[in-house]
């Protein structure tokens, strides 16, 4: 495939993903990204090409649903990518992942653990143990290029090395390091018992789990214990580290005072955690709507005394633990002008069409306009996407015209009808 024909289809997927839900695309988030750079830049100098080389972080991403965290957990990922680390992105709900359930959060994040992919239109290879074959697969490749006997290097290296490191669970070391080893013989049968451990599943073979030095199932006692040393596993497979990003996507913050009190207490050992030896170049973000400061975190004052800061995270203050999606590097309505401008490029990627950019970004800037004056929820941006998107397949069918600003209040109370039947609907809150 060439260049061309994948810059299209990943146009056409970014166009399709905004214009049917107004929700980020997976990927290719580089080409639509505004307002949040000095964020991003901060992220990159300050942690990827320095602290993370040597500590960890804990990061609080804090936004009204529709404020853009799950698009800025992409954008996060994506540039951890940059720098060879392995990212999980975990969705939080009290059905499917609650915080509180260590079982659950340690499967969630074993199973969405992922390197960058080599095309971003092929699935992307999900899981710990993809990981792991992914190192084994390179460590043979850069063994072949120097030494007549590749596969009993790798070995070597993983019975002297792999197995040797210090790890805080024995049972997690050794089944990492006997899964490398099961890839590097072909053994499927030993790969996929160990995989379906490492996933949290429970593996009823005790007998040969020990035969590997596998002593221990995982459960929501040792959970979080197992998540750690999945990290500290990480490191050891030769990869510069991980990047948590759990995104808290359901809107009742209500929970009961036990499990308020369990995700509180997880949330300040993490916190303790960050810049030990325990999570080891590890960035952990946890995205939440304004009201888990002002409702969950003040009940817990150790928790509360850890994240209570004067400041957001700048260029001037990047020690900073929170960043507030509220304030962004522009204005809405600037934000939203230069947005539509950038998916007028985007479109005629997807659709081989060629607009006039003059006129498309007086036409931005007034639906922009619109949309920020007769919205005062920050979803305007969902509504935004959806409005324009529609609006240039409208052009694309019937040619350019100039908006004026009576037709953009009326594209933009139509488009607003369209979001508000769909959050009605909606049980997944994924916001741009």
């Amino acid at each position: 495939m060439t260049t061309n024909e994948e810059n299209k289809l990943i146009a056409s997927h970014i166009i399709q993903r905004l214009g049917e839900g107004g929700q980020p695309p997976e990927f290719g988030l580089s080409r639509i990204n505004v307002g949040n750079e000095s964020y991003l830049n901060v992220l990159e100098h300050e942690y990827f090409q320095s602290l993370l080389k040597q500590g960890s972080s804990f990061k609080l991403v804090q936004g009204y649903f529709g404020g853009g965290k799950t698009h800025f957990l992409h954008c996060v990922r994506e540039l951890a990518w940059k720098y060879g680390f392995v990212t999980s992105l975990v969705e939080l709900s009290p059905a499917e992942c609650p915080y509180d359930d260590a079982l659950k959060v340690y499967q969630n994040v074993a199973n969405h653990l992922m390197l960058r992919p080599e095309s971003i239109l092929e699935p992307p290879q999900l899981g710990i143990c993809n990981v792991v074959r992914h190192v084994v697969d390179k460590r043979l490749e850069e063994a072949a290029a120097s030494s007549r006997q590749p596969q009993s290097d790798v070995a070597q290296w993983i019975t002297t090395k792999l197995m040797r490191v210090w790890c805080e669970s024995h049972s997690c070391r050794q089944a990492v390091a006997h899964l490398a080893l099961a890839c590097l013989q072909n053994d499927y049968h030993r790969e996929q018992m160990l995989e379906a451990w490492l996933l949290g599943e429970n593996v009823t073979n005790t007998v040969e789990l020990r035969d590997c030095g596998v002593y221990e199932q995982i459960t929501r006692s040792n959970g979080f214990t197992m998540m750690r040393s999945l990290l500290q596993m990480i490191v050891a497979l030769g990869l510069p580290g991980t990047v948590l990003l759990f995104d808290e996507v359901d809107r009742n913050m209500s929970v009961s005072t036990k499990r308020s009190h369990i995700i509180g207490d997880n949330l300040r050992q993490v916190v303790d955690l960050c810049g030990r030896h325990q999570l080891p170049h590890t960035l952990f973000m946890y995205a939440v709507p304004p009201e888990f400061m002002r409702t969950v975190v003040p009940d817990y004052p150790a928790l509360y005394q850890r994240l209570k800061s004067p400041v957001a995270l700048s260029v001037r203050s990047p020690q900073a633990v929170l960043i507030d999606l509220e304030k962004l590097d522009l204005p809405p309505e600037d934000l939203l002008t230069q947005l539509g401008t950038k998916l007028v490029e985007v479109f005629e990627d997807a659709r081989d069409v060629s607009f006039n950019h003059a006129t498309q970004a007086a036409n931005a800037e007034l639906l922009a306009r619109a949309c920020t004056e007769a919205c005062f929820e920050v979803n305007h941006r969902r509504l935004f996407v959806k409005s324009w998107v529609d609006f240039l397949y409208q052009q694309l069918a019937e040619g350019e015209i100039a908006l004026t600003p009576e037709d953009a209040k009326e594209l933009m109370w139509s488009g607003q009808q369209a979001v508000e039947q769909v959050e009605d609907v909606e049980d997944d809150f994924d916001d741009f």
